[in-house]
């Protein structure tokens, strides 16, 4: 193995974060899930250790951060100090119209709703948050559509809703169709129907 840096990383990060997921949707248990968040911290050490060597930032510096963020982004948990707050909103939305009322002043370069959603996600965990995004936005109408016109009915329990995407897939790829790419394609029509393309993602 080569020299270390944060790019030759990426790749086990992300592995290390999907190892995560696995162990938590299979119900792997506690022991595996300490495990595989250790591996997760791991890559966050070795990536804070190699900013260090550089004289950019240490381990300590993203702590601060962190909570610095922390209690920036949640006024309805923590005063500025740090302490907690002595009540809290009643509603789930009221704390998510707060989040991002503080991460919209924190980002006003961001001019589009769809800004900072990381164009190399998967594509259905892409299209999950821009649909998220949009009806955060106000954008109900467009989060309820897609290309085709209207979101296609669908089973009520996930196990059938994960044989009928598998069943798309297969059905795809018989077809000499990429489903990933097409996909792909979707939400950049979907983007490019709910006004100005996002300047940074």
């Amino acid at each position: 193995m080569g020299a270390l840096t944060h790019e030759s990383l990426v790749e086990y990060l992300l592995e290390e974060a999907y190892e995560v997921a696995e162990t938590i949707e299979t119900g792997a248990g506690d022991a595996e899930l300490q495990s595989e968040l250790g591996d997760v911290l791991l890559q966050v050490v070795l990536h804070a250790r190699l900013a260090g060597e550089r004289g950019a930032f240490d381990l300590d510096d993203v702590a601060r951060v962190l909570k610095a963020k922390m209690i920036r982004r949640n006024p309805h948990v923590f005063r500025p100090d740090g302490s907690l707050q002595d009540s809290f909103p009643a509603t789930v939305e009221e704390i998510v119209l707060k989040w991002d009322a503080v991460k919209k002043g924190e980002m006003p370069e961001r001019g589009h709703v769809f800004d900072g959603v990381p164009a190399a996600l998967p594509a259905l965990a892409r299209a999950q948050k821009l649909l998220d995004r949009a009806e955060r936005a106000g954008m109900a109408a467009a989060a309820g559509q897609t290309a085709a016109g209207t979101a296609v009915d669908l089973p009520a329990a996930e196990e059938e809703l994960g044989d009928l995407l598998f069943g798309i897939v297969a059905a795809a790829r018989a077809g000499g169709l990429d489903a990933e790419r097409a996909l792909r394609g979707a939400l950049r029509r979907f983007q490019d129907s709910t006004g100005p393309r996002p300047s940074a993602q």
